[in-house]
């Protein structure tokens, strides 16, 4: 009995809320008094005042006493009309009692031949009226404000409250800081009813639903204090109190999901249907209503994905990582596949600040236009078995982009490509080169692939036959991030390579102290041992530079001389230099 009482208090909690949206609010009830107050003292002045015969002078001239009961007769009335207005059924009972109450005594006094009392009694009996008509008018606006505000909160399909009533119930829950739990649920495989059986059975599936779901709700059967309100198409929430301990959760939510257990017969049909629960606390989970509306979300989400038996899953902030990580991967295929992948140039120049090259830069946008990290979506291109398609594109688009510049201009610049590991190692790495030199007619000897010391060391017998084919071309090989894997610089005579780029991590701390600039030195002059050129990364700082300078290094790459350029940007450069040719 006690969660039949705490429903109907949940109702009364919601429509309040409602209430408060939907309408102005009613007067306080010190404003009631003081109209009410307000209207005994302009009565009383007006008995006084009514049959008086007294004159006082104003201006120079004889005013009688009895004129002002007009005067204050209005401001009682006044007093009426502003309770029925202000003060909603109370002011309307109020006023119309104390005002029939005066009328016998109005009566009297004419019967006794105080002829004066006639004005006061047609000025009630019309005021009686104009305050019936105020009343029963703004109790017709009312009950159509109310039918507004049932169709505002109402879900039309089922009858279960929609998602804004949800909402407005939350907010309030918040406000008053009552520790709640809601629940996001979604139908699964919803879509295939529709598709298979016709929307009009959908929709007699959903009805069925809600009803199961607004038995248990209304009639307490969970044994916690529910509200339930369908969110749109086949998403519901859920919204629990009155419980002890996550285990009554638990067995709330999973009322509602046995409920689904039963077969539904409709129209002839047998359904069968179940649902995906996820949900978040307040405020032990989230404090916030995005938030933690949101976090159920996640949960929901995760459970609907993996596709377990189990269906009902508590957020926990573990999923917001497995979310993201989904997320990257739908933009890395959206973008694969919509062609949004594309490039940047990062500038490389010689000591002189003469330009050497390009490194192309692999860049990517979402759905939105918006661009994504290549921290992020290169990771998920190598996880989803896509990095291959992905370093395809960018070589494409940017060999495209420099040959032409160089059938224009004829300068000799180098295009320098990254390739991945699991790219490298594929067998066809060399045919998909000598495609790409065919197609965009850059020559050979001005195409650089990168590739990391960490292939060196982990796959070197197949490296170094793959590199030797690209050496057969006439393509240029560089070592990328030397240094980061720990290798011997003697280990590169089984290699074909040209130059060794050394990672940013030691520049950056080249400087700190002599043996970190000794470490680079050693590097530089080794590799020129080697025949191999050098070109150090991320270099920043003028100071840097001037080192590098000493210790004879052959080319810089990074922000102190110029950041990645956009196709645009590298296209005026070269022009530029072109016309200076």
């Amino acid at each position: 009995m006690g969660i039949k009482k705490d429903k109907k208090g949940s109702n009364r909690l919601l429509e309040r809320t409602m209430e408060r949206l939907a309408k102005r609010r009613q007067a306080p009830v010190y404003v009631f008094v003081l109209l009410l107050l307000l209207y005994f003292a302009a009565s009383i002045i007006v008995s006084f005042t009514a049959g008086s015969q007294e004159v006082v002078m104003f201006g120079g001239n004889p005013l009688y006493i009895y004129t002002f009961a007009g005067v204050f007769s209005s401001v009682a009335n006044l007093c009426v009309v502003l309770m029925v207005i202000f003060c909603g059924k109370m002011g309307f009972i109020v006023s119309v009692t104390v005002m029939l109450v005066q009328m016998p005594m109005m009566l009297m006094g004419i019967i006794k031949g105080n002829l004066s009392s006639i004005p006061g009694l047609f000025g009630n009996t019309l005021t009686i009226i104009v305050v019936f008509v105020i009343y029963i008018d703004k109790k017709k606006v009312e009950e159509y404000q109310h039918r507004i505000r049932e169709q505002a909160t109402t879900d039309l399909l089922t009858g279960l409250p929609n998602g804004f009533a949800g909402t407005e119930l939350i907010n309030e829950l918040i406000r008053r800081n009552k520790p709640f739990t809601n629940v996001t649920i979604d139908i699964n495989n919803f879509k295939l009813i529709n598709d298979t059986m016709g929307f009009d059975i959908g929709n007699k599936v959903l009805l069925e639903i809600a009803s199961r779901w607004k038995k248990i709700a209304n009639e307490g059967l969970s044994g916690t204090l529910d509200f339930i309100s369908r969110i749109n198409g086949d998403e519901y929430s859920l919204v629990i109190r009155n419980y002890d301990s996550t285990d009554d959760v638990e067995k709330t939510v999973k009322t509602y999901e046995s409920a689904l257990e039963e077969k539904m017969v409709i129209d002839g049909y047998e359904v069968f249907v179940n649902a995906s629960f996820g949900y978040a606390n307040f405020p032990s989970d989230a404090a916030e209503l995005d938030t933690l509306v949101n976090y159920s979300v996640a949960a929901m989400r995760e459970i609907k994905r993996i596709n377990s038996s189990e269906h009902i899953l508590h957020f926990t902030p573990e999923l917001l990582k497995e979310q993201s990580t989904l997320m990257i991967d739908n933009k890395v295929r959206f973008a694969l596949e919509n062609d949004m992948v594309g490039f940047n140039l990062q500038p490389q120049y010689d000591m002189s600040h003469r330009l050497r090259g390009f490194e192309a830069l692999a860049r990517m946008k979402d759905s939105d236009g918006n661009s994504v990290s290549p921290i992020e979506f290169i990771p998920a291109a190598e996880r989803l078995g896509m990095i291959d398609s992905l370093d395809l594109m960018v070589y494409r688009k940017s060999a495209v982009f420099i040959g032409d510049i160089i059938k224009k201009t004829g300068l000799d610049i180098v295009l320098s490509i990254n390739a991945s590991v699991k790219h490298l190692m594929k067998n066809g790495f060399a045919e998909e080169i000598r495609s790409l030199l065919k197609d965009s007619g850059i020559p050979a000897g001005q195409l650089e692939v990168e590739i990391t010391e960490s292939i060196l060391i982990e796959s070197a017998e197949k490296a170094a036959e793959c590199l030797n084919e690209l050496k057969d071309m006439g393509i240029r090989i560089a070592i990328d991030d030397f240094g980061t894997g720990y290798s011997s610089l003697s280990y590169l005579n089984s290699f074909p390579s040209d130059i060794l780029k050394i990672d940013k991590s030691f520049i950056d701390k080249m400087n700190d102290s002599d043996s970190s600039q000794k470490y680079v030195e050693a590097i530089i002059s080794l590799a020129h041992v080697l025949d191999l050129e050098v070109i150090a990364e991320g270099v920043e700082e003028d100071e840097q530079l001037e080192t590098l300078g000493g210790i004879h290094c052959d080319y810089i790459q990074g922000f102190i001389w110029g950041k990645p350029l956009t196709q645009d940007e590298a296209e005026e450069l070269l022009m530029k230099l072109a016309a200076l040719k």
